[in-house]
């Protein structure tokens, strides 16, 4: 089986960088184990929200602060700037719609009541602008009754201190009770495969009749509506009297797995090939150091041939990078991982203090090639997480860095 470009790993950034090069008419296959960070997805896409102890309301303005190793500053700002600018229109052709834009950071409300600066946000949440006060004087937050992975007094408390007035209220639709049998099919994904066509009619009358009694000018839901597509939302908003927005739940996530599913259901429409559920185990290397081929678990001996291969894997999370007590090595290729041997400098004694492990990644060169030995890996790229580098977490920046370095990557490969 030979390809134009094989990528290892099918989250957002395997995901990005296969539907560009589609896009550019290259045969491209992904290999994806399954599950992705991008399931775990809190409704925003973070592009630099932190930078050291301060935070950060202009990304492209804060990014001069970065160390010259961040993959943002090997991309180049300006670069940054106009990558950026292909996300919404990307997402938008697979069937998702993003608020927000590079320049300023608006602010997401998370599941526990704090604000976190974010980049794009899906349209099903509310975000605010920390600098103005809330448009929203007094809101109805709604529950499903029963459901436990929602945190309405975490919402309300964080509403408080942006001065906006809450009160909370319980909803109850038969097929959604009927969940309540098991409480483990009580959950987000399980709740939104039942909300659509009348089940919508019904929630819609429900949310009518409670924010009404309350007086509220906006109602707050949590992010269980529309598993596969924005339609469920779309409806239930046309139906409700005042503005409703969603606040997203404790894994997992709606809308991250709405995404996943797009962007592959996108990617395939363009002709890529997406094998889900196997695993690039090795890799043949030719003399001069490049990748003539990959063998995967699934299909054994047959090897998958291409003219250039991008490894996609994700960080730690995802075991991209892997572990174990004596050092931390990348599993598929046996690239050079930048981590210290001394694995007392692996990690910070205290739990909630900038973490080194975080950054830890693949070590590459300008043109995000890995090296091997020492050595660059000619056709090989790597993007998203398996760089290392940056602190995602701290950051705030995973999926910019996912994103940004996917699109990089693809436009190089000609």
């Amino acid at each position: 089986m030979k390809y134009d470009t094989i990528i290892i790993g099918g989250g957002l950034s395997g995901l990005t960088a296969g539907i560009k090069l589609a896009e550019k008419g290259k045969k491209v296959a992904i290999v994806s184990l399954g599950q992705s960070a991008l399931h775990f997805s809190s409704g925003s896409l973070g592009l630099l929200g932190q930078v050291g102890d301060k935070e950060v309301s202009s990304p492209l303005e804060a990014m001069k602060e970065l160390d010259e190793n961040h993959p943002y500053r090997r991309i180049g700002i300006d670069c940054v700037a106009a990558l950026a600018k292909e996300v919404k229109p990307m997402f938008a052709a697979a069937g998702m719609s993003l608020d927000g834009d590079e320049t300023v950071n608006r602010y997401r409300l998370t599941p526990f009541g704090i604000c976190k600066p974010s980049w794009l946000t899906f349209s099903d949440f509310i975000t605010f602008d920390k600098n103005e006060p809330s448009k929203i004087k007094k809101c109805i937050i709604i529950n499903f009754k029963g459901y436990l992975d929602f945190y309405p007094d975490f919402i309300a408390d964080g509403l408080g201190r942006m001065g906006v007035e809450s009160v909370q209220a319980t909803v109850s639709v038969d097929v959604v009770e009927r969940l309540r049998k098991s409480s483990s099919e009580m959950r987000a994904a399980s709740i939104a495969r039942l909300l659509r066509g009348d089940v919508i009619d019904a929630l819609a009358a429900e949310i009518n009749r409670v924010a009404d009694d309350a007086d509220a000018d906006t109602v707050l839901i949590p992010a269980v509506v529309g598993f596969d597509s924005e339609k469920p939302l779309a409806m239930l908003r046309e139906k409700v009297l005042r503005p409703v927005y969603c606040v997203a739940t404790t894994p997992m996530s709606v809308c991250g797995t709405r995404a996943q599913l797009l962007l592959r259901r996108r990617f395939e429409q363009l002709g890529g090939i997406y094998l889900l559920g196997d695993n690039v185990a090795s890799g043949k290397f030719a003399s001069d150091g490049r990748i003539k081929s990959v063998m995967t678990t699934n299909l054994g001996d047959d090897e998958m041939e291409a003219d250039t291969f991008i490894l996609a894997t994700g960080g730690l999370f995802s075991r991209g990078i892997v572990a174990d007590p004596h050092k931390v090595y990348e599993p598929v290729f046996g690239l050079d991982v930048r981590a210290p041997e001394d694995r007392e400098q692996w990690y910070e004694r205290d739990f909630f203090a900038k973490q080194p492990y975080m950054s830890f990644g693949v070590s590459v060169d300008e043109d995000f090639h890995p090296l091997r030995s020492g050595k660059a890996v000619g056709n090989l790229y790597a993007v998203g997480a398996v760089i290392g580098g940056y602190d995602a977490l701290k950051e705030g920046s995973g999926a910019g860095v996912a994103l940004l370095t996917a699109l990089y990557v693809a436009n190089m490969i000609k």
